[in-house]
């Protein structure tokens, strides 16, 4: 049965824009369609910075009633509505705040794919994470449905003034352009193995295929209508919104500060936190480490990456000390983005000094990627003999 495959790559214009979606195109584009699918034939649905929600809709639509495999390869960066803090796809004409008007909403994605019969979807996804979603998704997964196959990666914001380039489906392309699709999961691992450092501090998004359903099980699908119409774009100038007072959720303040510059406002208020939940539960408990984590992610958004660095490799070392396994997710996790930010600085002496202690980590936690403890030690090396 032929195959349909989507290619949607979709960033905002001006200085919203966190990634370079469409530069992957000409890369995917070059794949021939059969291979892109994993089937002998394949239909290939192309859209490249969409301006409407609506637009976009109607090709999911479109894509979800075909009866066979569905392969849809989404590029893009991730942004929360104002509103309801849910995870929306930013397109041509979103900022951050008309996400709710201008950015396709992720359940969306979810629902247009809900009846299609369990094995026959399955998602490629590079997106960069803006600096609330970012923080949305350490309390949250970006649920993309349970009937579909999902692979890849959400990276944090880039470095401040500059926009990042879509690695990871710029090396499935570029794997996939060899001629020979291998299986998914496969594929999937060979894209993070090419990465190395680079996607040490991003979040992997694997969830495997379930049973293929049998052939011509196909379900008829209804048309689905978002709950309400959605608000139409305001006319006119925007009125900006006077500065937010801290609410009763701290992390609100701390996502709406950070996206306003005020980086060190943000800084005092993890830090209060933080120092508060060691008082009262202890520096290694779960509410005191979590802080932690939150200023780790904030000195990353304030381009700091040696404090970015430094905090995780303490996270790390004080989970391990509170007797979490070398396997465990919490630790496996503060090694890796320990290590993310450690390849982002730019000292000598301060590479060396924390890449000590991080090879120091990675022995007793080499991570589920090949390769991160070899990285350290040769980068360590490389710097001795510089010296």
């Amino acid at each position: 049965m032929p195959g349909t495959v989507l290619l949607l790559a979709a960033s905002p214009v001006g200085k919203s824009r966190l990634v370079d979606a469409a530069s992957v195109l000409p890369v995917l584009a070059a794949v021939p369609p059969a291979v892109l699918s994993g089937t002998d034939t394949a239909n290939v649905v192309e859209l490249v910075d969409p301006l409407e929600p609506q637009a976009v809709l109607t090709r999911l639509r479109a894509v979800a009633a075909t009866p066979g495999p569905l392969t849809v390869f989404v590029t893009g960066q991730l942004a929360l509505d104002r509103r309801q803090h849910l995870p929306h796809l930013a397109l041509a004409r979103t900022t951050p705040a008309t996400v709710r008007y201008t950015a396709l909403p992720w359940q969306w994605i979810r629902e247009e794919f809900r009846l299609r019969s369990p094995g026959s979807t399955t998602l490629f996804v590079d997106l960069h994470a803006d600096a609330e979603a970012w923080g949305w998704l350490h309390t949250h997964a970006l649920d993309s449905g349970r009937n579909n196959a999902v692979f890849g990666r959400i990276a944090p914001p880039p470095s401040r003034r500059t926009v990042a380039g879509p690695a990871y489906m710029k090396t499935i392309a570029t794997i996939l352009r060899s001629g020979w699709r291998p299986p998914v999961e496969q594929l999937h691992q060979q894209a993070f193995t090419r990465l190395g450092p680079e996607a040490y501090g991003d979040l992997a998004l694997t969830v495997p295929p379930v049973p293929v359903a049998a052939p011509g099980s196909f379900a008829a699908r209804p048309s689905y209508r978002p709950e309400r119409p959605r608000p139409q774009a305001p006319v006119g100038p925007v009125v900006p919104a006077p500065p937010p007072q801290e609410p009763q959720d701290p992390h609100a303040y701390i996502a709406a500060a950070v996206q306003n510059g005020r980086h060190q406002d943000a800084e005092a208020v993890a830090t209060a936190h933080q120092e508060a939940a060691a008082r009262t539960q202890g520096p290694a408990s779960e509410q005191a480490l979590h802080w932690s984590e939150v200023r780790a992610d904030l000195a990353m958004f304030a381009g700091d990456p040696v404090r970015s660095c430094r905090i995780w490799l303490t996270v790390a070392e004080a989970r391990l000390g509170a007797g979490q396994g070398v396997d465990s997710k919490p630790v496996e996790t503060a090694v890796d983005r320990a290590h993310h930010q450690w390849a982002q600085v730019r000292d000598v002496e301060q590479v060396r000094q924390l890449g000590i202690v991080l090879a120091g980590l990675r022995m007793r936690v080499p991570g589920r990627r090949q390769g991160a403890l070899e990285n350290v030690q040769t980068q360590l090396r490389r710097l001795q003999t510089q010296s």
